[in-house]
C-alpha cells in the first residue's frame, strides 16, 4: 500500500516538474528572459 502511494506521489512530482520546465522553456523561446522575469513577479 505504501509503495503505491509513494510511486503515485513521485509520478505527480515528476509531471509537475516536467510541466513547469516546459512552460519556462516556452516562455524563453517566445519572449526571452523578459517574459520569465514578468511571470516571476
Amino acid at each position: 500500500m505504501d509503495d503505491n502511494v509513494q510511486k503515485s506521489c513521485w509520478g505527480v512530482t515528476t509531471w509537475t516538474v516536467v510541466a513547469l520546465g516546459s512552460v519556462l522553456v516556452l516562455a524563453y523561446l517566445l519572449g526571452g528572459f523578459e517574459t520569465v522575469a514578468i511571470a516571476a513577479k
